[in-house]
């Protein structure tokens, strides 16, 4: 239990997390208005934008792009992989956000297919099934630096009609909490002592850039318990919550599956069908968080012309993040059943790195 704990702390904290933050919203929202309680609690709405600039910094600092010379002299795989995290996940993700019976959850679900690829999980799972994590890695900073393009492409064609989407605002939004930093951090590490400096830390630089993370879902969690405890906000109930984080969990799986078949009819070699399909099928948490919570880019209009939130939508995020951890653990192992296997993550680097 110990090194399950040790090695999926991540995990359990989010959802501990969620729970103590839905309660503290809650207790927030019934506060006397002015009451040293209210105005305690409210420091703990900030916005998301500084911490995921912060976050994706660090984990690009972190990530070493030495190896990506291979990937891009046979870009295939990674055009391939990319194809499918950004066009199949939004197409597929849009045909059944309508399923949903949560607003919340449709617009949810259309923001966790929409996001990039994980700025890290991707490669440590390529490289624990035996697979070329250099072309994981390409695909990652590629889904990143052009996030701030695709990602409200998508929301706007699949939610722009019912909710108030501020394209501009949301490029720009991204590219300063996104592309900016990763640049940043890929451009220090072209100084040797820094780069040096990110490879002896790339466990606490993970651990670091979690915690942020973390920050950003309670904060998030505590501004949906407030709307919990708001009787004009209606809670979504268990079914709304099975179908959602099952569909989350359907198109990640089609997702793997695809970048495999797929991978195998152009002909990849077995290395890149793996990087393809943990690449192609991953998303990753901080800008997902992000995009639900900024009330600046989303909104939904009521009858009256108020522009409200959408409380609600962070969770099928941390649904489709949670489950790809627990189901890429499995089809990883999967892979490397019968194979010498990788260079071993150790519990810390493999826990620091589940972003």
């Amino acid at each position: 239990m110990g090194r399950y704990l040790q090695k999926r702390w991540f995990l359990v904290s989010i959802a501990a997390l969620i729970a103590g933050g839905l309660a503290v919203g809650s207790a927030r929202n019934e506060a006397p208005s002015g009451s040293l309680v209210r105005d305690a609690l409210g420091l703990l709405d900030f916005p998301s934008v500084y911490v995921t600039a912060a976050t994706i910094f660090l984990m690009a600092f972190s990530l070493d792009s030495r190896h990506l010379r291979a990937a891009a002299r046979s870009p295939a795989p990674v055009l391939w992989a990319s194809l499918v995290n950004y066009g199949f996940l939004p197409l597929a993700g849009w045909g059944l956000m309508f399923l949903q019976t949560k607003a919340d959850f449709r617009i949810g679900l259309m923001i966790a297919v929409s996001v990039p690829c994980t700025l890290a999980a991707a490669s440590v799972w390529t490289r624990k099934a035996g697979g070329n994590d250099a072309v994981s890695l390409m695909v990652t900073l590629l889904t990143n630096a052009v996030c701030f393009a695709v990602t409200p492409f998508w929301l706007q064609v699949a939610t722009g009609s019912s909710v108030r989407l501020d394209a501009s605002t949301m490029v720009v939004g991204l590219f300063v909490a996104v592309l900016v930093p990763a640049l940043a951090a890929q451009a220090v590490r072209l100084v040797p002592p820094c780069a040096a400096f990110a490879s002896r830390h790339k466990v606490p630089l993970g651990v670091v850039a979690q915690l942020l993370i973390l920050v950003m879902v309670f904060n998030a969690a505590v501004k949906a318990g407030a709307q919990l405890a708001d009787r004009d906000h209606a809670a979504p109930g268990w079914g709304a919550v099975c179908l959602v984080w099952g569909t989350c969990i359907a198109l990640h799986v089609a997702a793997l599956a695809l970048g495999v078949a797929g991978g195998r009819a152009l002909g990849f070699r077995r290395e890149d069908r793996i990087a393809a399909a943990f690449a192609g099928s991953q998303k990753t948490l901080p800008v997902g968080v992000l995009l639900a919570t900024d009330q600046t880019m989303f909104g939904r209009p009521d009858l009256l012309g108020a522009d409200l939130g959408v409380p609600f939508a962070v969770f099928p995020m941390l649904m489709f993040h949670a489950s790809q951890l627990f189901v890429d653990t499995a089809v990883a192992d999967w892979f490397a059943a019968g194979k010498p296997a990788p260079v071993a993550e150790s519990p810390a680097e493999e826990g620091a790195d589940q972003t």
